[in-house]
């Protein structure tokens, strides 16, 4: 095998240092994307009301909020397509990944993994579709049948979607050591990192339609938290490399970018 590149070596490097430093660099994450969600809530908070000083028109703001959703969908295609093209391409991101998840496994203590592995199960299948169903019962008792038709759609088409990605990359899990849960299937992406991406954005989603405009902030961070949360516990157990989870949210963004614009587009036409 050829020595690495200076890229690929530095890359290296750095997925060890950061693998290294898991814990640290999870919490570091999570608190960066806190802090970036409130300030964005600030910022739209700011925007709306000199918008309302200037008696914006409501189709105006529409298609802002439309603009910015497609875009971040977009974003979220790009990424899968970059995360994608490299596994095809060669190794080197392969390689990467490798080093990250054995670092992340010798620097993390037993009781963080414990953590992890309860952690994990808010993305199981089982999981995921207990909420779906009783968010749909809740919705439909509240007469609100288009986001309940919404809420089914996002969960119930991502557990369509993951699966057929990942039968077409067919890309092998981790290596695993002992103690380690096994986890049979293919790797690519994470099925429980979009499943809880989607779900908990779809379910940030609905709370904002539905909840006064105090809750909004705390609804959309605490299922941010959650659904990154499930994610970062597949890097530390070990059953999905960080690509994959990286790959999971994009799709699951995407997905759920589509099923908010499809609920908004048929809200409308039913008022």
């Amino acid at each position: 095998m050829p020595p690495p590149s200076p890229a690929e070596a530095a890359a290296l490097a750095l997925a060890q240092a950061v693998g290294a430093q898991g814990l640290a660099a999870f919490a570091a994450l999570l608190a960066l994307l806190l802090a970036a969600t409130s300030l964005l809530f600030a910022s739209a908070r700011r925007g709306a009301q000199r918008r309302a000083g200037r008696d914006a028109h409501p189709s105006a703001r529409r298609t802002l909020r439309l603009g910015l959703v497609l875009a971040l969908g977009a974003g979220a295609v790009f990424v899968f397509a970059a995360i994608a093209g490299e596994l095809e391409t060669g190794d080197r991101l392969a390689r990467i990944d490798q080093a990250l998840s054995d670092a992340v496994r010798q620097s993390t203590p037993e009781w963080a993994l414990r953590g992890f592995a309860l952690v994990t199960h808010l993305g199981d299948p089982l999981t995921l579709w207990a909420v779906g169903i009783a968010g749909t019962l809740l919705l439909v008792a509240r007469g609100e049948r288009v986001l309940a038709c919404g809420f089914v759609a996002a969960i119930g088409g991502n557990a369509l979607l993951n699966p057929a990605l990942k039968r077409v990359f067919e890309r092998v899990r981790p290596l695993h050591e002992g103690g380690l849960p096994l986890v049979e299937g293919f790797s690519f992406p994470s099925g429980h990192s979009s499943g809880a991406w989607v779900a908990c954005g779809m379910l940030a989603y609905v709370l904002l339609r539905t909840l006064p405009p105090r809750w909004h902030l705390g609804a959309v961070m605490l299922a941010m938290a959650a659904a990154f949360s499930v994610g970062a516990s597949r890097v530390f157990l070990q059953v999905h490399f960080a690509s994959d989870v990286v790959a999971g949210f994009a799709s699951g963004t995407a997905w759920l970018v589509i099923c908010i614009v499809g609920t908004e587009w048929a809200r409308g036409r039913s008022h």
